[in-house]
């Protein structure tokens, strides 16, 4: 499932990188060929950077990648370092699932209320998704980060 889960997180980050690029560069090339730019290519770059953020910090998340100091760690014993990884991957974890939840009662709002997006008109739930779908990939990263250090022993591999 982690391999399933990563490959999709991987799959995202790439088409959302090569979709906000390319619409970015064909912008900037109306901009000098023909005076004029796509107006809804700001907006959708924008969107499409939150969804990028968001499944790259949970891609971060799997590959222990996120910024960290850890030089007074280091110097601890196993017992207090695994207790304070805990410590911290549960947070992470508490908070993505926060965000997650509060995530699906913004988009249960945005379609409530009919919000659009203010450039293109289309509804706002659309990219509001982006917002828990995203947080259940974090949530899900920290959550096998807890229960591996949770099941950590004494001379594991980090």
């Amino acid at each position: 499932m982690r391999e399933v889960l990563g490959k999709i997180e991987d799959v995202i980050c790439a088409i959302a990188l090569v979709f906000m690029t390319a619409l970015t560069f064909a912008n900037v090339v109306s901009r000098y060929v023909f005076s004029a730019s796509f107006s809804f290519s700001e907006e959708i770059t924008t969107y499409l950077f939150v969804l990028l953020s968001l499944i790259g910090s949970a891609a971060a998340a799997r590959r222990k990648a996120h910024l960290g100091f850890t030089a007074i760690v280091d110097l601890l014993s196993f017992g207090v370092k695994k207790a304070i990884a805990t410590c911290s991957y549960l947070l992470a974890f508490l908070f993505s699932a926060a965000l997650f939840w509060y995530g699906i009662s913004m988009v249960q709002f945005q379609i409530a209320h009919g919000q659009v997006t203010a450039g293109m008109q289309w509804p706002e739930w659309i990219f509001g998704a982006f917002v828990p779908l995203g947080a259940f990939f974090i949530a899900i990263e920290f959550l096998f980060l807890l229960i591996d250090t949770i099941n950590s022993k004494e001379g594991d591999a980090k």
